[in-house]
Order: structure tokens, then sequence, then C-alpha cells
């Protein structure tokens, strides 16, 4: 029964799997371990950037109706283009699907192999990464039913397993004591927004939005507001899952034994306590799974944007594209990628969040936002690229930068940023764009009404 319920259900639980790739599953273990007594801070933290910010970027694009595309041209045309594709580059084949195929190897095939008695063979990351990825096309091959195919049976799949190991780990284990360390032992809650923050799942947000738009397009009733009801619901659903399966392994973390900013290890160890010898199998279907599904995602995005860029080949043919690409790259080594890739990201995670948020804003106040998407996203965007210039080695800037808040954790951007967003919003008032008749029918700022 396909009922329109029935849909935002599965595109919640669908949503929840693509966000929830090896990083987030290795995170919490090793927050509750190096939280220490100061766990419910820790882990209040890390749900914040890891799972409120991801949230509100689902919304942000729903309600676009356009994906990151519709977003980004609020900024102009030339900034709807380059930002957009340098996200799906950065997030797509360029890093993060080669990196979910690669880590799926080292945390769960080759400990499978090395278990069978194969040590280390030549051959494992190429015929691991061939097989991924064509189970990864296979599934994604046909995009009207990633939604149930993903929703329906790979995400719960993949929750039944995180609930066995953390329910026999609740049962069976007692908690570990461990004093606080590192960055947590001072300031709990800041380490973990910072942890949140690194997940990056802010910037995949704005690039699964529209996967969750295309799953639910035709499902719910016509027009936008129906569309991005369903959107938050579905959203609103993800994040909950994450939020309980976040706080489930956080706890696991303070529970076993080992090193405490060793997450993956902690999940291991935590798998061998309670389940034996099927420990290790069990983790490595939960990594597997967590891998797949995210690479389904972006593969799904990337095609999707790929093909409203450049129409031929088709939707499959970019698919066929990106993994191969990533394929590619999985078997060649990330080394050179990450080079690039690390500074692009500190260039672009800072305006997606900006973007995220001053869109929020404009859903909610009359008429329609200029200047506050040019004030703090340009700021985030200006601070960010003095962060990536310092990680190519140019770090003069940065250096006078460093008494700025949080500018050493990677979040030293904020606070000038917020101030962007109230300057933009002033002179969005006093010109008189904040006027319910000053609303347009397309949000987006195009050529013939420049920014």
């Amino acid at each position: 029964m396909n009922t329109p319920q029935t849909r935002v259900i599965t595109t919640g639980l669908m949503l929840f799997a693509l966000f929830f790739g090896a990083g987030n599953l290795i995170f919490p273990p090793a927050i509750g371990a190096q939280s220490g007594p100061s766990l419910l801070a820790a882990v209040t933290g890390f749900l914040l950037t890891g799972v409120l910010l991801p949230a509100a970027g689902v919304v942000a694009v729903a309600s676009s109706g356009q994906g990151i595309t519709g977003l980004a041209h609020r900024l102009g045309v030339g900034f709807g283009i380059g930002f957009p594709t340098a996200v799906y580059l950065a997030i797509g084949p360029c890093y993060a699907i080669p990196r979910v195929a690669t880590v799926s190897y080292e945390l769960a095939t080759r400990p499978l192999l090395a278990a069978a008695g194969v040590v280390d063979p030549r051959w494992g990351l190429v015929v691991h990464s061939l097989v991924f990825f064509a189970v990864s096309v296979a599934l994604a091959f046909n995009p009207s039913r990633i939604a149930d195919r993903v929703g329906r049976w790979l995400t719960p799949a993949l929750l039944a397993l995180i609930l066995l190991l953390c329910t026999l780990v609740f049962i069976g284990q007692q908690p570990v004591h461990r004093d606080a360390s590192d960055a947590f032992a001072a300031h709990a809650f800041a380490a973990g927004i910072t942890r949140g923050y690194f997940t990056m799942d802010a910037l995949a947000s704005i690039v699964f939005g529209i996967v969750v738009i295309d799953a639910l397009r035709g499902q719910v009733a016509s027009g936008s507001r129906p569309l991005l009801r369903a959107a938050m619901a579905a959203g609103l659903l993800a994040a909950a899952l994450l939020g309980l399966v976040y706080a489930g392994l956080a706890v696991v973390g303070t529970r076993v034994p080992g090193d405490p900013a060793d997450g993956a290890g902690l999940l291991l160890t935590a798998a061998r306590r309670s389940l034996g010898g099927a420990g290790l199998t069990v983790f490595a279907a939960i990594v597997l799974l967590a891998c797949l599904t995210t690479a389904i995602g972006l593969l799904n995005a990337c095609a999707s944007y790929a093909v409203s860029l450049v129409p031929r080949p088709s939707w499959q043919g970019w698919l066929l594209v990106g993994a191969g690409i990533s394929l590619l790259l999985a078997n060649l080594g990330l080394e050179m990628i990450l080079f690039i890739v690390g500074p692009l990201t500190m260039l672009l995670y800072p305006m997606a969040i900006a973007l995220i948020v001053v869109t929020l804003l404009n859903v909610m106040v009359p008429g329609h936002l200029r200047a506050t998407y040019f004030g703090a996203v340009g700021v985030a965007g200006l601070l960010g690229a003095v962060a990536a210039a310092a990680e190519l080695g140019f770090a003069t800037l940065s250096s006078w930068l460093a008494w700025l808040p949080s500018w050493d954790s990677g979040m030293g951007w904020l606070l000038p940023a917020m101030l962007g967003l109230v300057i933009g919003l002033a002179i969005d008032a006093i010109s008189g764009r904040l006027r319910a008749d000053s609303t347009r029918s397309d949000a987006v700022v195009n050529s013939s009404d420049p920014a």
C-alpha cells in the first residue's frame, strides 16, 4: 500500500540511511568514550550540528523545490552554477563516494578476509570496489525505486543490526570509568558541536535534498506547500532516528574498553564481546550497509544534477560515469584528492550552512531577501577561503584572524557570518524587501533581476 503517509515514512527511512555513513557510525562511540562524565553535554552538542543542521538543510532545499541549484541561484547565475558543481564534485565522485568504498573495505571486507586467513591481498580492494559499485548502481539504476529499496529494505536491516548491538551491550556490559579526554575535558558541549560539524552532513543535506524531493514529488498532493510539509515530516523522521542511533552508539562507547579516540575499534570490541564469533560479521554488515546506502544516495544525487546541466548522456549514463570515476579513484588512492578536496570543503561548508540558515529565514519572513544572502554567505565564503588557503600553506591571513572565537576549530567564520546576516537583513528591511507585496513568484535571482 503506497499512500502519501507511507511514502513519507519510506522517504524518511531512506534519508536516515543516506546520512548514516561510516563516519556517522564511528563518531558517536568515540564521543561517548572521550566525554567521560560529560556525556550528556557532548552528545547534545553533537546532535545540534550532526542532526538538527542536516535536517534544516533538507527543509531549506525542499523550500526551493529545485534542490541546491534553486538555493544557489539566489546569489546570482554564476554562483548558482559554480557552487553546486563544486559541492557535487566534493561530496560525490571526487571524494565522498570513493571514500565510502575504501572505508567499507578497510573496516568490513578486509577484517573478514583476515579472519578467513587471507591477509592483505593485492586484489582485495579491486574486487571489493567492483562488487560495491556494481551493487550500488544496480540498486540506484531506477531512480523511482530508490526510496523503496533503501527505505523499505536496507534501512530496516541496518537499524535492526544497530538495535541488536546496542541492546546486547546495554544488557551485558557495565560502564567503563574514564575521565574526559582531549577537547572534551575542558568544553564537552563545544567539542560535541565540533564533532557534529565535521560529519559534513550539512553539506550532504543540500545534496540529498533533491533525492527527497524526487521521492515525494507525485506521491503527495500537488503544490509547493504539501511537498514542503512532506519533506519536513520525512526530515523529522530521519532526524529522530539519527538522534536515537547516535545516542545509543555514544552509550556503547562508554561500556567497552579500548582507545577512546578509535570509534571503529570500540564498536568492533562491543560486537565481539556481545556476540562472540558472530560479532565481526555483524559489525561488517553494519559498516557495509551504512556505506552502501550513502553511496546509492550520492550517486543518485550527482546523476540528477549532472543530467540537469548536460542532458546527454541519460540519467543512467551519468550514474555509470559517476560510479566509474569513483571506482577509479577508490583504487588509485585518495591522497592527492584529499589534498585538493580538503581545502575545497573548508571553503564550501561555511557557505552551505550560511545558505541553509538564510533560506529558512527567507521562508519565515514576508517578501524576499537579497542583501541577507550576500551578507551571510559572502562573509562565510571569504573566511572559508582564508581557512582553505591556510590548508594549502598560505597561512598569513589565517594567523591574522586567529583572535576570532573558535578559529582553530574551523568555526571562526560563524560569528562574522551572523553579523553579515544581521547587516544584510537590515539593508533588506530598509530597502522594503520584507513587505509581503514584494514577494516574487520566483525567489531565484536571475540575470534580469541582478543581485
